[in-house]
């Protein structure tokens, strides 16, 4: 008894796992109890027991068992967490209980099975019993048959599976033991109830007898409908209001109800597929080829047989397809073809839509075969068709089966129209639309006509059964023209037709979508109804049926048809009329005579042709009160029109006359039945008369009328071609202007596209440009109903006339076409057209692609090419893929017979090659693009391999096969991607790439559609599974696409399909469906008017508007974050980090100051580069999101955990805010200390602040921001660049930030953007900001927009990305923002820009609505009276910026505006920005305080550098200025620095005073190295404007007017002097031309030109050698073409060409022949006169001058050179010498001298030195070889960047300015370079060495140009200064810098005493007041 008492006291779940029975039964017996008591299902207690359950039903002993069972039943049916046992329990109840003798422990067993179905778990319940019939004991077997049986019976076949238990049944029937017999027998009896005859066929191989028994059982079973008698938890309300309904006596409403349910089993998917392609012969191929017929047949028999398994295994069939078609065209033995068809058959009903890629191959030939006339070939051929059918759509067949219809053989047309009318009969309204039932009726309507009566008759089938599906109210349009007879027999064969909306059951099963099998009567019923309906009432029965069969458009159109006139008179007699209308025949003029004399006063008829014109206005106007008069019936239309027509016709000559004679044809045309005949014989007159000033508008009137009265299409035919065989231009724009305007008012149903674009091209090939402009318009017109198509048939016109058209669609591009209002009422058979105009915009674009002409390309698709595309060798196999593109490109628009080629193109999709592939892809799109919408049938087999190509791990591969899809869908619709299985398949695939693509394109595409196809659920399960996928992409998309899934589905639906997944999984799903449900999108409405096409387009966008906000919050709030916290342990990476996490708080407390001592960041090598890897190779999720959802925390928690300490990650990723801010505190102490750490884990740090960017608590926010204050100055330092990836990872949610409502956020984000800066090119920091443009937040727009202003102000227009011209557009987009902020900061940003850039911000803002250009101006305007200060401010501001800015960035301001054009410029500006910036910014910061300080002393450290500011000092003494006041006291000092003189410069020029402005300017271009930088451009633009200011008469009226006016002349004398010659000559031959061009130019302002070119040519002689003459001689060339020599004489003065003639003359002076090598630059030298006046200038000059000329020779004019004597060389050296010797010529002197030695090298200059000083000689010598120095030196700065400071040493023996003139001996002024020899030789006596000096080129060679011709700007000059600079110092040579470098980049760095540069200021001084 101890043992008793020992287990006794133990607890219940201990005593139920004891090892002694008794001790197990009372446990048991207790825990029932306990389990009886507990009320709560979620309670605690049942935890406890969970594990145990599986012991309380497998106990060994039979008696504790029994109570274990009771006990588990009530805990299964309690316990909310008894569904977790599942598994393990049924499996025990099926291995321990089933085989147990007593029948109560089997009940028990059975009763806790159902029981966790009830809870749910059938799935997992029926997996288990499905095992237990693989059990070898026979009672387990019949036990679990009958368990399921039960299920069955009570639960109901939706949540049994049944399949799974079909297919074992024919198992379980050939059992040995009887009792599984009998059980199977019983569960296909039961099953039977559910599905009826769908069982049938998996049964059909049973034992006969079986079968006979089960028919016996079957037939016994009532007919009602079977309903579950128990209940899912979740569907118990249903149970109850099932209850109400019984007790109501509802019982047949509950029948109706489950009708539904009942027919969803289909038999076919009950079956197991067969694999057929394994099993066929293996000699198939060959055997089928064979010659002899027998082996042929064994083939076929072979495939008979295998393809009689009622359902095959999706595979490649193609080949297998390709050789039964074979057989069935081409085999000459009948037997074979009935043979072959039957196994086409075969696979259609086996494979169903799997066939439906193969059915395009195989219709035509099929139906080319019915010429057989054996019965029993042509009905093997019906089933085969029949079958076919059912597995494709009536539209992917239909352009197979219509060419068919024209055959010839009668045979062949009669089967084509039964085999239609047979596909009709599996229509609906909504599946034959108006654009299939137009071409089948057409050509039926022929065949009713055709000579053959059986032909008839099948074409009267077919049109009556589409009658019968469609209702008369869609077919009658197409019967217009059909008699009474024909019309009645159409009547009587629909009356017959029987719809078999399911009948055959075999066939139709899978059209699911058809009425169910059960409701067929009613269905039937229902279209009986519709149809009397129909002819009873035609109106209301279309009114109701519009909405639901889309063939009608908008009801409300049939409503307008009642009023108008004719709308009540029915519809017999209106078809009756119009017949008359076309018909009337023409009578002659005696007729009409009489008909006229009947219904007009007789005075009218006799004065029609009196020769005085006031009788025939008298007339007239009795005529019109006549027709005024009649009635409509009485009116006698043709008599009227004849008599109107009558001598003098549309001949008459007085305009009043013709007038009346045109409004009163309008008239008629209103007020009687005008016909045809009667508008053929008015328009040849109306044509005529359109064109007429005075009668034109009548003329066009009474055009409209007739077009009302015999509709548009024709009228309009007739009058354009009328208009075009005449000659008059006016009337043919006038007609066309008329046509544009009645498609406006008429619409464009019916109009031929294709008769008018032959006139059209006529129209736009004519002289005239009034028909040019007219046609032009008229195209804009038709593109708004036509669409882009339109464009095709223009392709090949002259660009420029494309140009314009593409202009005028542009103009066209989102407008919706004008409601008709013409046209309706008359010709709308009481509301028969509602259906036309409901599918016009459909209508109009079909149209126009059937009017392309298509080429049959089939022919060239031929068996060599298909094998070369699939041959072995890539190469072969992409020169295939070429020549196809080649056969397409040639093709342009291609029919859609396109032989072998998609089964080659889809082999290439998944080649190996991926370029192939992408060949392929491209392929592919041109194909969809060249066939159209008939690409359609190839969907099946080419479109949805393509969407297998979306599964690619190549991105770029994926874009590719994106962009096909789009293609191909552009031209399909979505209807034929959604139906069947095949997209269902692609999403199964557990391919992330293809999911996540798939699921994004169906995101986009399924809210633009109004309805999809029900195959669309089939797709749910695998959106359920892509929801909960691994992948976080792919969930993000299944997310955002729940919601479209939805919109067409609905939340039931969606609902119900949740019950096959996973509980925990089904809970998640359903709060996602929630959410969606909240969020779905309404569907698209059906377009307001049935015409508006782009209202299409417009739809779409308004859904995604109504989707953003659903999809964000779908992904945002998908998964509760509760939920989130508790399942974050579970997906740490490893389980010991899981551990750890939980051991954190204890071990904080006890260790805290340990942990916290090491270094918080740990450097891990390479560890930023592989998480970069990483990211690229996609094995991590890229960090892109709109909220940071739960794997991306994880994800950077797990990338942490290697470098981050682990104390600190705990505090990152704490949920207390507190914490975050402890990170922080931390992360700033270390911030100095742990500089490697830091910018080792960057890439983390920014990621996990982006994260803090989304915390709400703004103290944590506030911390963040001041960290990265310091974080980025820090980097700035460091000199470190942000990579791509670390930059996109962190820079959009920094900019989401700018948007924060609290000021000192805002501020820190502008401010941290700003340093960024300086570690992240700002080109590249633009297009992020610009993206922050796009906001919903106003606030974070206005900011985004006045950031991107700053960055274009300090790094100029380059940053503007992908091009200034489209950022702009995009920046001025906000002008017109509704919020004030907004818009002001788009204006200041676009100021800003215009400050920099000037006028050409309006061209490249493009076109801005008149009401933001206004507002845009006015800002201009306001901004340039304020006095700029802007670059001083921004240096206090932002010094961060600054010190990088002040050199480069500032430069580039000048730059794009001087030279737009120079690549160079931006290129250099673009890639050498960020490390220019970082190498050379501290010195800049020198430049910066000097100015700032106004410091005249400067002190540094580099020995070295004393005379580059020596040198720097005497520029402003080279060009000395007396009249002009410096601009600032510290304008000298600044020279030393381009880069700040410029700024400074700039920003006095922009100042509001112009005497600032003006002198500003003259500083400018005392600067010769600045002053040559300006380009043509500029210096054009800059003379205009001084010019125009010179002229304006408004200066006069200012104080000092003259004193300006003079300061302008005096600017433009030294722009003309200082600027580059060939620039500024240049510049000035274009204004003179532009001026001389434009009308209003005034006469003043070319004459001021003429008088600049004067001056210039005065200065020719001294600057001829520097100018470009090629340049100079093409702009002369120019100005010539444009202003030939009698254009020019035609002038008011004659000054324009005297100025063209000196210049010449000039030139020829000055270079003689030479100057005829100089037209290299001229293409086409004969386009002006130019080459022939120089000929006779040079001809005319030697006849003159004869040899003596001494200027011909000068720099080498070789051609008389050569025949001069000695005497004649010596009078021209002395000539030379004589110019060096005189003052103002020594330069030029020298210069012709250096050429003259250079070219003859032996001459003997020798005789003429020798009589001069010594100090001259030693001048020339030392001038020659500065100009040599010169001249080398040119070329080399153009072509090397740093130039090393040891080369220079050898080049430059002496520095001399060449300026000034040394003519000392005269006692004339003397030049600075005299003191530099003094300061020489003072400087040698003192010991000093001279040589670092002779370092310095001269300064001509630091002024003079690059010796190239394009002008490079001044920012190229600087960049390379910079990189010149950067070189240097990079080498560490601490040798001289060039002092090219020091004066542009302005490192002013002397090391000497302040003393020394002091005593050489005095000097300065002395020497500036000894010049004045």
């Amino acid at each position: 008894m101890g043992d008793d008492s020992e287990w006794l006291k133990l607890p219940v779940d201990q005593k139920c796992e004891h090892k002694l029975w008794k001790a197990r039964l009372s446990g048991y017996e207790e825990a029932l109890k306990i389990f009886q008591k507990i009320k709560d299902e979620k309670s605690p207690e049942w935890s406890k027991f969970l594990g145990l359950i599986k012991k309380f039903v497998t106990d060994s002993n039979a008696v504790v068992q029994l109570k274990g069972l009771e006990a588990a039943l009530v805990y299964v049916e309690n316990a909310h967490v008894a569904g977790k046992t599942t598994g393990e329990v049924v499996s025990g109840v099926v291995s321990k209980v089933f085989n147990q003798p007593k029948a109560k422990a089997k009940e028990l067993g059975i009763e806790i099975c159902l029981m966790y179905i009830e809870i749910e778990k059938g799935e997992a319940v029926q997996e288990e019993l499905l095992k237990g019939l693989d059990n070898k004991n026979p009672k387990i077997i019949v036990a679990c048959v009958e368990t399921l049986r039960k299920a069955l019976s009570e639960f109901g076949s939706k949540i049994i599976l049944l399949k799974p238990i079909i297919k074992v049944l024919p198992k379980l029937f050939e059992s040995r033991e009887k009792a599984v017999r009998d059980e199977a027998k019983l569960i296909a009896v039961e099953i039977y109830r559910w599905i009826r005859d769908a069982l049938r066929p998996p049964l059909q191989n049973i034992n006969s007898v079986q079968l006979k028994e089960l028919e016996e059982e079957w037939v016994k079973l009532p007919t009602s409908a079977p309903r579950p008698t128990r209940f899912l938890r979740s569907q118990q309300e249903l149970e109850a209001k099932l209850e109400q309904q019984q007790s109501a006596g509802g019982d047949a409403e509950g029948g109706g109800d489950d009708g539904d349910e009942v027919p969803q089993i289909d038999a076919y998917e009950l079956l197991e597929a067969v694999e057929i392609l394994s099993k066929l012969p293996k000699d198939f191929y060959d055997k089928i080829e064979a010659k002899k017929w027998q082996e042929r047949k064994e083939a076929l028999e072979a495939v008979e047989v295998l393809v009689k398994n009622p359902k095959l295994e999706a595979g490649d069939y193609a080949d297998l397809v390709k050789a039964l078609k074979k057989v069935v065209g081409k085999d000459t033995n009948v037997m074979l073809v009935a043979l072959a068809a039957k196994c086409l058959t075969g696979l259609a009903v086996g494979l169903r839509k799997k066939f439906g890629q193969y059915a395009g191959h195989v219709v035509p030939t099929i139906l080319e075969k019915f010429k057989e006339k054996k019965p029993q070939v042509v009905q093997a051929l019906q089933e085969a068709i029949d079958a076919i059918f059912l597995t494709t759509t009536l539209q992917n067949i239909s352009e197979d089966v219509l060419a068919v219809m024209d055959n010839k053989n009668p045979t062949i047309k009669q089967q084509t129209s039964l085999f239609i009318a047979r596909s009709f009969r599996h229509c609906t309204a909504s599946t034959l639309p108006k654009s299939l039932l137009k071409p089948f009726c057409a050509a039926l309507l022929k065949h009713i006509n055709d000579s053959a009566p059986e032909v008839r008759d099948a074409a009267f089938e077919a049109l009556g059964t589409a009658l019968k599906v469609v209702g008369e109210k869609a077919v009658n349009p197409f019967l217009a023209d059909v008699d009474k007879l024909k019309l009645d027999k159409i009547k009587e064969c629909s009356e017959k037709v029987e719809l078999i909306h399911g009948k055959k059951a075999g066939l139709a099963a899978d059209k699911k979508e058809f009425k169910p099998l059960p409701g067929r009567t009613a269905a039937s019923g229902a279209a009986g109804d519709k149809d009397t309906k129909d002819i009873s009432a035609p109106k209301p029965g279309p009114l109701k049926k519009a909405p639901a069969a889309k063939a009608g458009g908008p009801p409300k159109k049939g409503k307008p048809a009642a009023p108008g006139g004719a709308g009540n008179t029915g519809t017999k007699n209106k078809k009756g009329l119009e017949t008359k209308e076309i018909v009337e025949p023409e009578l002659s003029i005696e007729v009409c005579e009489e008909k006229a004399s009947a219904v007009l006063p007789p005075t009218c008829i006799q004065l029609l042709d009196s020769s005085n014109w006031k009788e025939r206005l008298a007339c007239m106007e009795e005529f019109q009160k006549a027709v005024e008069l009649m009635d409509r019936i009485e009116m006698p239309c043709q008599a009227l029109v004849r008599m109107l027509a009558k001598k003098p016709g549309w001949k008459e000559t007085n305009f009043q006359v013709m007038q009346m004679k045109l409004h009163i044809v309008a008239l008629i045309a209103q007020k009687g039945n005008f016909s045809k005949t009667s508008a053929q014989i008015v328009l040849d007159g109306l044509v005529d008369k359109i064109g007429d000033v005075k009668c034109g508008n009548n003329a066009k009137e009474a055009m409209t009328a007739i077009a009302e009265a015999c509709m548009l299409p024709w009228t309009a035919e007739q009058v354009v071609s009328m208009a075009f065989s005449q000659k008059n231009p006016k009337n043919q724009s006038e007609t066309l202007n008329w046509l544009s305007n009645a498609i406006k008012e008429f619409g464009f149903s019916g109009l031929n596209v294709k008769a008018f674009i032959s006139n059209v091209k006529t129209a736009l090939a004519a002289t005239n440009p009034a028909v040019r402009t007219a046609a032009i318009t008229l195209l804009g017109v038709m593109y708004l109903y036509v669409g882009p198509s339109l464009r095709m048939f223009f392709e090949d016109e002259k660009p420029a006339l494309l140009s314009q058209i593409d202009a005028e669609f542009e103009k066209m591009q989102g407008q919706s076409p004008p409601a008709p209002t013409r046209g309706i009422s008359k010709h709308s058979t009481s509301g028969t057209d509602e259906g036309e105009d409901g599918d016009e915009p459909d209508d109009g674009s079909n149209d126009v692609v059937d009017l392309l002409p298509r080429t049959e390309i089939s022919d060239k698709i031929t068996s060599e090419l298909v094998s070369k595309i699939g041959d072995k060798n890539w190469k072969i196999r992409k020169e295939g893929l070429d020549e196809v593109a080649g056969i397409i490109n040639e093709a342009k628009f291609i029919q859609p017979n396109i032989g072998e080629l998609p089964t080659a193109l889809k082999g290439r999709l998944n080649d190996s090659n991926k370029i192939l592939v992408q060949q392929t892809l491209n392929i592919l799109q041109q194909l969809a693009v060249a066939m159209g919408p008939n690409i359609k049938q190839h969907v099946k087999n080419l479109g949805i391999p393509i969407i297998t190509v979306l599964g690619d791990s190549k991105n770029n591969v994926r874009a590719a096969a994106l962009a096909t899809v789009n293609a191909w869908a552009e031209q399909t619709g979505m209807k034929e991607w959604l139906e069947g299985e095949d997209l269902s398949e692609e999403l199964k695939k557990e391919n992330p790439f293809l999911r996540q693509e798939l699921l994004g394109w169906l995101a986009e595409k399924l809210p633009t559609l109004r309805s999809t196809p029900t195959d669309l659920i089939l797709c749910v399960p695998h959106l359920y599974s892509c929801l909960e996928d691994r992948n976080g992409d792919v969930r993000k998309k299944a997310q955002d696409a729940l919601p479209f899934f939805m919109m067409h589905l609905g939340y039931e639906k969606m609902a119900k399909a949740t019950g096959k997944l996973k509980p925990t999984s089904k809970d998640q799903v359903l709060a996602m469906l929630e959410k969606a449900k909240a969020n779905m999108p309404a569907k698209p409405a059906p377009p307001a008017k049935a015409t508006s096409k782009p209202m299409g387009g417009s739809a779409p966008a308004k859904f995604q508007l109504a989707s953003a906000p659903a999809e964000d919050s779908v992904s945002s709030s998908a998964e509760p974050k509760p939920d989130l916290k508790k399942a974050k342990a579970p997906g740490l990476s490893s389980k010991a980090k899981s551990a750890q996490g939980k051991k954190v708080p204890s071990k904080t407390s006890l260790k805290e100051d340990e942990d916290k001592s090491g270094p918080i960041f740990i450097v891990v090598p390479n560890g930023k580069e592989q998480r970069m890897k990483d990211e690229k190779g996609l094995k991590v999720l890229k960090w892109n999101f709109t909220t940071p959802r739960d794997e991306y925390i994880e994800q950077l928690k797990t990338q942490m955990s290697s470098c981050v300490a682990k104390w600190l990650q705990d505090e990152m990723f704490h949920s207390d805010f507190q914490h975050h801010n402890k990170a922080l505190a931390v992360m700033v102490d270390h911030l100095e200390s742990e500089k490697e750490g830091v910018i080792g884990c960057l890439d983390l740090i920014l990621k996990w602040l982006t994260l803090r960017f989304f915390d709400t608590n703004t103290s944590v926010l506030m911390k963040a921001l001041e960290y990265l204050k310091l974080l980025f100055t820090l980097l700035s330092e460091e000199e470190y660049h942000l990579t791509e990836s670390e930059a996109s990872s962190f820079i959009p949610y920094l900019v989401v930030k700018v948007g924060e409502p609290k000021d000192v956020i805002r501020k820190d984000v502008r401010a941290i953007l700003n340093r960024m800066c300086l570690v992240y090119p700002a080109s590249k920091m633009f297009p992020f900001i610009m993206e922050g443009t796009k906001s919903k937040n106003s606030k974070q727009r206005a900011e985004c927009l006045e950031e991107l202003g700053c960055l274009v102000e300090s790094y100029g227009m380059n940053v503007c990305q992908p091009t200034p011209g489209k950022a702009l557009k995009e920046i001025a987009v906000h002008i017109g923002d509704r919020d004030n902020a907004v818009r002001n900061a788009a204006l200041n940003t676009i100021v800003t820009v215009y400050n920099v850039h000037g006028d050409q911000v309006f061209k490249l803002i493009g076109n801005l609505s008149e009401k933001d250009m206004s507002m845009l101006e006015e800002r201009i305007k306001r901004s340039a009276k304020r006095p700029s200060a802007a670059p001083i401010k921004q240096v206090e501001e932002k010094p961060q910026r600054a010190q990088n800015i002040s050199s480069n960035a500032n430069m580039l301001r000048k730059g794009p505006a001087e030279d737009m054009s120079s690549k160079l410029n931006q290129a250099r500006s673009m890639s050498g920005h960020p490390e220019a910036a970082q190498m050379v910014r501290r010195e800049f910061q020198l430049d910066l305080d000097e100015i700032e300080n106004d410091n005249g002393t400067v002190r540094c450290e580099m020995p070295e550098l004393v005379q580059h500011k020596l040198d720097d000092i005497f520029e402003p003494v080279l060009i000395p200025e007396p009249k002009i006041r410096a601009v600032s006291p510290h304008f000298d000092d600044m020279h030393s620095n381009t880069a700040s003189t410029i700024n400074f410069i700039i920003s006095q020029v922009a100042s509001g005073d112009i005497n600032t402005s003006i002198q500003a300017l003259t500083q400018l271009f005392q600067i010769e190295s600045l002053a040559r930088e300006a380009s043509t451009g500029v210096l054009k633009d800059l003379m205009h404007g001084l010019i125009t200011l010179m002229l304006d008469s408004r200066i006069e009226d200012l104080e000092e007017g003259q004193q300006v006016i003079r300061s302008v002349n005096l600017l433009v004398v030294k722009v003309l002097e200082k600027s580059d010659q060939t620039n500024i000559l240049s510049a000035l031959l274009v204004l003179l031309q532009d001026s001389l061009l434009a009308t209003a130019s005034s006469p003043k302002f070319s004459e001021l030109v003429m008088k600049c070119l004067w001056r210039m040519v005065r200065l020719l002689p001294d600057t001829i050698n520097s100018i470009n003459l090629d340049r100079i001689l093409l702009d002369i060339h120019i100005f010539m073409k444009v202003f030939p020599k009698e254009k020019l004489k035609q002038c008011k003065s004659e000054f324009p060409i005297r100025t063209l003639k000196t210049l010449l003359h000039t030139l020829c002076k000055l270079k003689g022949p030479k100057i005829l090598d100089h037209l290299t630059m001229i293409d086409n030298k004969n386009e002006s006169e130019l080459e022939a006046h120089l000929c006779r200038m040079m001809k005319h000059s030697m006849d003159q001058t004869g040899s003596k000329s001494d200027k011909e020779t000068e720099k080498g004019a070789s051609r008389i050179d050569e025949k001069s004597s000695k005497a004649k060389v010596n009078d021209f050296l002395a000539e030379i010498f004589k110019k060096i010797g005189s003052k103002e010529n020594t330069k030029e002197g020298l210069a012709e001298l250096y050429e003259y030695k250079k070219k003859y090298s032996d001459a003997d200059i020798e005789p003429f030195l020798k009589n001069s000083s010594q100090f001259f000689q030693s001048y020339v010598e030392r001038g020659l070889r500065v100009i040599e120095m010169e001249r080398e030196g040119k070329g080399r700065i153009s072509t090397s960047t740093g130039i090393s400071p040891q080369m220079e040493v050898t080049c430059v023996p002496t520095p001399t300015s060449t300026v000034s003139s040394i003519g000392n001996t005269n006692g004339e002024e003397v030049g600075p370079s005299v003191y530099l020899e003094r300061l020489k030789i003072l400087r040698q006596r003192c010991g000093l060495d001279n040589t670092k000096q002779d370092d310095r080129p001269p300064l001509t060679s630091l002024l003079s140009k690059p010796a190239v011709p394009t002008v490079a700007s001044s920012t190229d000059m600087l960049h390379s200064k910079l990189s010149q600079l950067r070189e240097s110092r990079e080498q560490h040579q601490h040798s001289d810098l060039d002092s090219n470098q020091t004066h542009s980049s302005g490192t002013v760095t002397s090391s000497s005493s302040t003393a020394n540069i002091d005593d050489l200021k005095k000097r300065l001084e002395r020497i500036k007041s000894s010049r004045k």
